[in-house]
């Protein structure tokens, strides 16, 4: 296993270990700071404030906030479909941005021209990594903000980054071999692919190969599939819970036992109909208030449930902690490590008039997420429907999956549109 260096210490010492009440005392700063700044640059949130008759002074810190509505990504999507391209929530003007992206819904995501955000870089720091590192990123680099998110964070606190993205196992594997990479990131599920590949191929997992950390999100990890990896590879594995719209929210350490708030946002819980902070223990939707001048998103809800606990950590690190992922407020689903959403799957069925009943069916195989679009068409069921079916799901979707046609009166009437039936040890 790694060595013990790797399994101590902060990358920022004094934002990780401040006391409780130097922590409120930041984030009523920064909270204050930021709202004054959205008001006079990001109009949708300036119209948020003269809903409520509110003035950038009525907000001195993080429990003003309170009574402001949760901004959820539907939302954002709805704002920038009448406005775009950013809806009103960009800080900054356009030509003084570093990237545009664009992400399933669709969304476009503004991007600062200079990435200071340390919160990823504080995740990978508390999984294991450290300066000198090679990391492959195993995100996809196409469109979407998150794995250039992790690139900038890598390269930040001098790790040297290999940009892979998906697929082309046998590659990933070459490139872990031959260039010593001791860093994963990616999915758990896909880093299991790879182990498998790298066999297939005939190398000895630890001895061919010299990964000591990996860092995996995008999708839920099993306690047995980690076990599992660790075993097989020799290595830590860590986890991390963010989202591309706000960035890492929160991680864990060595110690595990849930996952630290990260240091420089406002992490919340709070209940999904009012809107207030739920109590310690409670589950609630996770909410974030990002500092990020270029996309201030206040009070942005992530659709996720889960709860906090103040519980000590004996990492030294004096933040609450998420205890887990239990689920989503609605039917948005994490599939792959993408968002997919109903409105989606919908757009793909009403590209095909001969479908008159449909349903998005998730489901978990040998940890790996299977997508399967049930249809029940008008006309007969042939090959070349299904086959351009698929492509148009990986199209719209931005992940691949199946599809199979069933007998009409197969679905029940009114069905939900998502149907997530993937269960977790």
């Amino acid at each position: 296993m790694p060595d013990k260096d790797r399994q101590s210490g902060f990358l920022k010492p004094e934002l990780e270990t401040m006391s409780r009440e130097a922590r409120d005392a930041y984030l009523d700063g920064k909270v204050a700071e930021i709202v004054a700044y959205a008001y006079e640059n990001a109009p949708a949130f300036k119209g948020i404030m003269q809903e409520l008759g509110a003035l950038p002074g009525d907000v001195k810190g993080v429990a003003d906030l309170a009574g402001f509505p949760i901004t959820e990504k539907g939302a954002l999507v709805e704002k920038q479909r009448r406005e775009l391209p950013f809806g009103g929530w960009c800080g900054e003007p356009i030509a003084d941005l570093g990237r545009i992206y664009v992400s399933p819904g669709p969304i476009y995501e503004p991007c600062e021209a200079v990435y200071e955000d340390t919160r990823w870089s504080q995740a990978f720091y508390a999984g294991g990594f450290r300066r000198g590192d090679i990391a492959q990123v195993t995100f996809n680099f196409n469109m979407v903000p998150f794995a250039f998110m992790l690139d900038e964070g890598l390269r930040q606190m001098g790790c040297i980054s290999v940009p892979t993205g998906v697929g082309n196992t046998e590659t990933q594997v070459q490139a872990l071999r031959d260039l010593k990479t001791q860093g994963y990131l990616g999915t758990p599920s896909f880093l299991a692919v790879i182990a498998d590949k790298a066999e297939e191929m005939g190398l000895d997992l630890q001895k061919d190969l010299n990964l000591q950390v990996a860092f995996v999100a995008a999708e839920m990890l099993p306690e047995s599939l980690r076990a599992s990896l660790q075993e097989r590879l020799g290595m830590l594995i860590r986890q991390s819970y963010g989202t591309a719209d706000v960035g890492c929210l929160s991680y864990e350490c060595h110690h595990m036992g849930g996952m630290h708030f990260a240091a420089d946002c406002l992490v919340e819980v709070v209940d999904p109909e009012t809107g207030r902070p739920v109590a310690e223990g409670e589950p609630g939707e996770v909410a974030a208030t990002v500092f990020n001048k270029t996309y201030p998103l206040i009070r942005f809800g992530t659709g996720d449930l889960s709860a906090f606990t103040w519980e000590k950590c004996a990492c030294g690190r004096t933040s609450p902690k998420l205890t887990r992922i239990m689920g989503r407020v609605d039917q948005v689903t994490k599939i792959k490590g993408m968002f997919v959403h109903p409105g989606g799957v919908q757009q793909v069925a009403q590209k095909f008039p001969q479908v008159m009943a449909y349903q998005l069916v998730v489901t978990r195989q040998a940890h790996r997420d299977v997508m399967t679009l049930v249809c029940e068409l008008a006309e007969g069921e042939n090959q070349e429907l299904k086959l351009r079916m698929e492509a148009a799901m990986k199209e719209v979707l931005r992940v691949s999956g199946q599809v199979d046609f069933a007998e009409p009166g197969t679905l029940p009437q009114g069905c939900k549109i998502i149907d997530d039936r993937r269960t977790w040890d």
